[in-house]
């Protein structure tokens, strides 16, 4: 199963780029050249990854990073930089992203990321389904 990835920035070009190399090493690849469009494309559809760019116009990727992960607590995120600082690292950490890296990003390290990301995201889907189960059980009394 590929994975599903929403690729999000605000440069056209490295969205395009980017996505077409993940694309070519099997992965099944969305766009959104904001942060809002991110926001309203995980409300219709699943994805197991959202690499997102730190630095963006009208919503940057930390503000982004508090919405996506409120919404779908199991999103792995990856944020990308140009500047990456440490506070900013601590403070992405903190707010519940998987890593940062700084762009431009080395495609072999960003896909290894990826696959860890969707390997992470299915165990916790796993252990959210789990602890469902169980709770219909215990209400249903069987």
């Amino acid at each position: 199963m590929a994975e599903r990835i929403l690729l999000v920035d605000d440069e056209k070009d490295f969205l395009d780029i980017m996505s077409e190399r993940l694309k070519y090493r099997g992965m099944d690849v969305a766009t959104a050249g904001s942060a809002r469009e991110a926001i309203s494309k995980i409300a219709l559809e699943s994805y197991d990854v959202i690499v997102l760019d730190l630095q963006m116009q009208e919503m940057d990727g930390l503000e982004a990073l508090k919405v996506l992960r409120t919404v779908k607590p199991e999103l792995q995120v990856i944020l990308l930089t140009g500047h990456v600082t440490l506070e900013k690292g601590v403070e992405a950490m903190k707010l519940g992203a998987m890593d940062l890296m700084e762009k431009p990003a080395d495609i072999a390290i960003l896909e290894d990321k990826i696959r860890r990301a969707h390997a992470r995201k299915m165990i916790l889907v796993e252990k959210q389904t789990e602890a469902r189960v169980n709770e219909i059980i215990l209400n249903k009394g069987w």
